[in-house]
């Protein structure tokens, strides 16, 4: 008996018309907690998602709580993730210059030139392993390999690439 009710709801004529006599409600018990059409939709279809995805394992009988937990479960997390939204943009202090405007593109500009002439500036072996590692996403062991050099020599190369490169951009500022 108990195997009946439990792929009662994944039948999808039994799924259908469960969708037909609850969607417009939870809708609108969503709606009203949000105050946001938008949202009350996506939650709803949500809910239904997690409803059909898990059927074998929500007896029938159990189904509009677990559709109404989930969808409370939801609306739940959207405030959550919005307060953080809110927390970061309250807490978030720019340059005053975004990314469109004319001074940052100018900034940037002359950041890559700089960044160029001091890649440009390390020693051949440095820039090398430097540009292997940061450019082509190679590990330690396979520049050493293309290299012919030991993983200590790569390490060494790169990290003197990094001092001097630091140098340089600290200069910059």
């Amino acid at each position: 008996m108990k195997n009946i009710s439990l792929s009662g709801i994944c039948e999808e004529i039994v799924f259908s018309n469960f969708f037909k006599s609850h969607a417009k409600t939870l809708r609108r018990y969503l709606f009203y907690k949000f105050g946001n059409e938008d949202q009350a939709e996506d939650a709803t279809q949500e809910a239904f998602i997690k409803l059909w995805e898990n059927c074998e394992k929500v007896p029938l009988e159990k189904a509009k709580s677990y559709l109404y937990t989930v969808a409370n479960n939801t609306s739940l997390n959207q405030v959550a993730h919005q307060k953080v939204v809110v927390q970061y943009s309250k807490n978030y202090t720019g340059t005053g210059s975004t990314p469109e405007s004319p001074e940052y593109l100018l900034e940037e500009e002359q950041f890559k030139i700089k960044l160029q002439k001091a890649i440009a500036g390390l020693s051949e072996a440095q820039r090398t392993a430097f540009l292997l590692h940061r450019i082509d996403g190679k590990k330690y062991h396979e520049i050493a390999e293309i290299l012919g050099i030991s993983v200590k020599a790569v390490e060494k190369r790169i990290h003197i690439a990094l001092v001097e490169l630091r140098k340089e951009i600290d200069n910059f500022r």
